[in-house]
């Protein structure tokens, strides 16, 4: 069946501490950067698919299982029968939400090139990956490379999070992987937190500008609670945030990418998608845990019905 997006990375099995810093509560749940994108795509309806390698263990047949359940095409799903799924817990302090992982020598991490569905990458419109995809091991760094040649050669689209998790490699060396692959998208949705670290520019616009330099045709740069700014070749827009009664930001710039990239294929609006986006991100953030509080396209659109759908600034 040939895909509107496949998104390739790691996926992990979750334990997100509820219930405040002090509880002894966890949730048990899903994340992964990308995996996360795969599944909000499938729910606002486009045809999303998963990329990666797997435990022989319980927590792989709870990733199968989920992705089962949501609709993603798992037929680039490979399992390694001596490697862990990784896993990871989120606790909430007084400065957020932080992370630990327990991913070392998992069976993502062992992903190299020959390990890619050529026929799978090569049916879908577009790729997504994540600094984090490239953080994970030097072989998977390699494996998404590897894919990213591969759709830019049968001119297909690409999309890439900068998602920067400074636990997992130096930040030199994160900023010279993450430009070499942003270089070669044509989609870039980087967050106003990573882009400032990755460029040393604090001003959005800058950023915009730098990016756009490189020449990456889309840049959308994602600023949390304040919304969303967007450039190409025509100008430079922002649309403002919602208010909404968060209580996890857990996953919320997963769920952008997803929900963007979903509509993004289905209209080829870059302003319809990012609104669209928008929206559904802040939805998320009301519930715990990285996919659970994802929305359904009916609940994106139940929202703009009683709010109304927001008009772009000009910049």
């Amino acid at each position: 069946m040939p895909l509107d997006i496949l998104c390739l990375g790691e996926a992990m099995v979750e334990f997100n501490q509820t219930g405040g810093r002090d509880s002894d509560q966890y949730l048990r749940g899903f994340g992964g950067d990308t995996s996360n994108c795969a599944i909000a795509a499938a729910r606002q309806g486009a045809k999303a698919g998963y990329c990666t390698l797997v435990g022989a263990d319980p927590f792989g047949d709870l990733l199968l299982d989920l992705w089962q359940r949501e609709g993603v095409n798992i037929d680039g799903v490979g399992r390694r029968p001596d490697d862990p799924t990784a896993i990871y817990f989120v606790t909430h302090t007084e400065k957020g939400h932080a992370f630990t992982y327990y991913r070392r020598g998992s069976a993502a991490s062992h992903m190299a090139p020959a390990d890619l569905p050529m026929d799978l990458l090569l049916s879908a419109k577009l790729l997504h990956a994540s600094g984090i995809s490239l953080a994970v091991s030097p072989s998977m760094r390699e494996t998404v490379m590897s894919a990213i040649a591969a759709m830019r050669q049968a001119g297909r689209q690409v999309s890439f999070d900068t998602n920067l998790r400074l636990k997992l490699w130096p930040l030199e060396e994160a900023r010279l992987a993450t430009d070499a692959a942003l270089k070669l998208c044509d989609i870039a949705l980087p967050s106003l937190e990573d882009a400032t670290a990755l460029t040393g520019l604090n001003d959005p616009r800058a950023i915009l500008d730098h990016y756009r330099e490189m020449g990456i045709p889309l840049v959308v740069l994602k600023c949390g609670a304040e919304g969303v700014m967007i450039a190409d070749k025509t100008g430079r827009w922002r649309i403002a945030g919602h208010r909404v009664k968060s209580v996890d930001a857990t996953g919320a710039g997963d769920c952008f990418d997803g929900a963007f990239l979903a509509e993004f294929t289905r209209t080829a609006s870059a302003l319809d998608a990012a609104i669209y986006a928008n929206a559904a991100a802040a939805l998320t953030t009301i519930g715990y845990g990285a996919v659970a509080p994802i929305p359904r396209r009916p609940a994106v659109e139940a929202f703009f019905n009683s709010i109304g759908r927001p008009e772009p600034e000009k910049l």
